[in-house]
């Protein structure tokens, strides 16, 4: 233990005066559990401010009811105070789709559930600012990253401004943070003296940083309003007019997805929130020095005994890139990490495994080789000069773009030399699987070959029981809402899956993830879908009502009520009612859900798909229960029988 302690980054007073320091350069507050692990953000930002000479501390989870004595036991630091509020988005954290409070946060000690507020960023930088007027705060991680500027809160059910306007954080990060911290660390460091909020203010506007967004009066912003900056409708007239909120996100989307982005300005408050351009994304070089830092791989010791849920599922799991391409609408991975893929070298990743056989009480499998899609290794456009001047979404949607490289080599060569080495018994892939790369008909037979060898060798080696894949939906129309491909392809790659197991006598399942309620959805897109399903002999498990995230064109169209790059009229289940009727269908096999599904069956009209559902029986019973619905009388040859006095 004592050993650990001397590796970890200090998180109080007595392991300071263990290491023999005096003073701090940065504090670190975080809504999770300190885990030293590449896959926690605070930990990732701690070691790239170690590595940059920087003495760093984390406070995890601190205490923000009564003296705040979590925010003041370690004092001032000499640079700044940064807030990584979590590796999840704190409302999505804890409350579900229903708002409902979850009973579980996995990023904390044996689940609980009440060790960090809702919005850490605006409540921690808050506490900072009472006790520390003077110290520069610098927020970031996914939660202000996608409250950048104004966003549709589902929570609060109203427009929000830029988060740094509400929390008074005096820089926000957004996007994945070492290339930003890197520089805005070199930056500080080099003035070589305590920095305060003016002298750190003044910094950013002689020196701006990319990646990052300050709130500015109109007279302070670097080199003033350019004719090329993006100039959105300002918070104000979003708030009167909901398609001026759908444009804004467009261009916002546009330019998070383009290889050279423009600044993009938005007025709120009498004040102007400047969204510096984001970093190229980074080299493989950068990437493995991310990865290469000298993480523990483990809880933080004040958590012996305990069990940290997050840290259970990636423990012993490779994460080998960065980004995704698949531009799904409801997805905030794209407005988070881009859509180019930075793929780590086969060394750094082969170092990381060999360092997990290594822990105590690894049993020989590695329990994921993936990343934010687990098919996406090592792809990137043919001609990288197409690939600088596209701004789409999405790669793969509504077809493979024909620039793009989908094969598969790297991957397998990753997955050989994994299993190769000693201690490694298996790997397996947890990460959803892009079936639609698999299934692409790249017009290049040996490309086309090595898919075909890919899909055999994931489907026989590489899956735990259960390979997971998200069709999400089977309408064609809310798919192309969603940026999903054709449910014939989720089809074919079930035949696929089913033909390979047959073949190895196998007995392995594949798992489909569907949204229900999704902007575009209807309650007989949902009837159409359980009959689809039942079809394939499914009786789904993992679903989930659609949840709308800020930045994501999902929840702009949620909110709004139209698209944000059509402008056309787009209908969304909202009320309670609706969206339970919606989610019924997914259990169509439960007796309990069969009363309810058979009276909307019959206001939508649809005795075929009663059929189809619960069988002949069932259309039989719908006709008679329409007879029996009918006012007495209706029949001209039925006489209205007398009453009885």
């Amino acid at each position: 233990m004592d050993t650990l302690m001397n590796q970890i980054l200090p998180t109080t007073k007595k392991e300071l005066e263990r290491l023999g320091w005096d003073t701090l350069d940065v504090i670190l507050f975080s809504g999770d559990a300190y885990v030293d692990h590449p896959s926690f953000g605070m930990a990732v930002i701690g070691r790239i401010l170690e590595a940059q000479g920087l003495k760093v501390a984390i406070v995890p989870q601190p205490d923000w009811h009564g003296d705040y004595r979590d925010f003041k036991k370690l004092g001032r630091p000499r640079l700044f105070f940064g807030v990584c509020p979590g590796a999840m988005d704190s409302m999505i954290n804890k409350y579900t789709a229903n708002k409902r409070l979850r009973s579980e946060d996995a990023y904390s000690p044996d689940g609980r559930h009440d060790l960090r507020p809702e919005y850490p960023t605006i409540v921690y930088t808050r506490i900072l600012k009472t006790l520390f007027p003077e110290v520069p705060v610098v927020v970031g991680g996914i939660e202000a990253s996608l409250r950048r500027l104004t966003h549709y809160d589902y929570w609060q059910d109203r427009l929000e401004k830029c988060i740094l306007c509400p929390s008074g954080a005096d820089l926000l990060i957004y996007g994945m943070g070492e290339k930003p911290m890197t520089s805005l660390a070199q930056l500080l460091i080099e003035q070589d003296c305590e920095i305060d909020v003016k002298m750190f203010r003044n910094l950013m506007a002689r020196h701006p940083q990319r990646q990052t967004v300050t709130l500015l009066p109109e007279r302070e912003i670097p080199g003033g309003i350019r004719p090329d900056d993006i100039i959105l409708h300002s918070h104000e007239q979003c708030l009167q007019d909901k398609k001026a909120q759908a444009e804004n996100f467009r261009h916002i989307e546009e330019e998070s997805n383009k290889y050279e982005a423009q600044r993009i300005l938005q007025e709120v408050d009498g004040k102007y929130a400047v969204v510096n351009p984001p970093y190229q994304p980074l080299t493989q070089d950068e990437l493995d020095a991310s990865f290469d830092l000298p993480y523990t791989r483990l809880p933080h010791p004040k958590y012996r005994g305990k069990r940290i849920p997050a840290y259970d599922m990636i423990k012993f799991s490779v994460c080998m890139h960065r980004g995704c391409f698949g531009g799904c609408a409801f997805c905030t991975i794209s407005a988070h990490q881009g859509k180019f893929i930075t793929s780590r070298s086969k060394e750094s990743i082969l170092r990381e495994v060999s360092a997990i056989s290594q822990m105590p009480d690894f049993k020989g499998y590695i329990s994921d080789l993936g990343g934010p899609s687990a098919n996406m290794y090592a792809m990137h456009g043919k001609n990288l000069d197409i690939c600088r001047k596209c701004k789409k979404p999405s790669c793969i949607h509504p077809k493979v773009c024909n620039n793009l490289n989908t094969d598969h080599s790297a991957l397998l060569d990753i997955y050989h030399a994994v299993d190769a080495l000693p201690r490694i018994k298996k790997s397996f892939i947890g990460s959803g699987v892009r079936y639609d790369l698999l299934l692409h008909d790249t017009g290049d037979e040996r490309t086309n070959k090595v898919n075909r060898q890919y899909t055999e060798e994931l489907i026989t080696k590489h899956v735990s029981g259960r390979l997971k894949v998200a069709p999400e939906h089977t309408s064609e129309r809310v798919l192309n809402l969603m940026r999903k491909p054709s449910f014939q392809l989720f089809h074919d790659f079930k035949c696929i899956f089913d033909e390979v197991n047959r073949r190895h006598h196998l007995h392995q399942q594949l798992i489909p993830y569907f949204i229900s309620s999704h902007p575009g959805c209807t309650a007989e897109d949902m009837a159409e879908l359980a009959v689809l399903t039942k079809s394939l002999n499914f009786q789904l498990e993992q679903v989930q009502d659609f949840t709308p995230t800020p930045m994501t064109v999902s929840t702009e169209a949620w909110y709004a009520g139209v698209h944000p790059y059509t402008l056309e009229r787009i209908f969304s289940a909202k009320s309670p009612h609706d969206k339970l009727a919606q989610r019924q269908f997914f259990f169509w096999y439960k007796p309990s859900e069969r009363q309810n599904i058979m009276r909307l069956l019959r206001q939508m009209n649809r005795p075929d798909l009663a059929s189809k559902l619960f069988g002949k029986n069932a259309a039989d019973s719908f006709h008679r229960k329409e007879q029996e619905d009918k006012p007495r009388g209706t029949n001209s040859k039925t006489k209205p029988r007398r009453r009885k006095p």
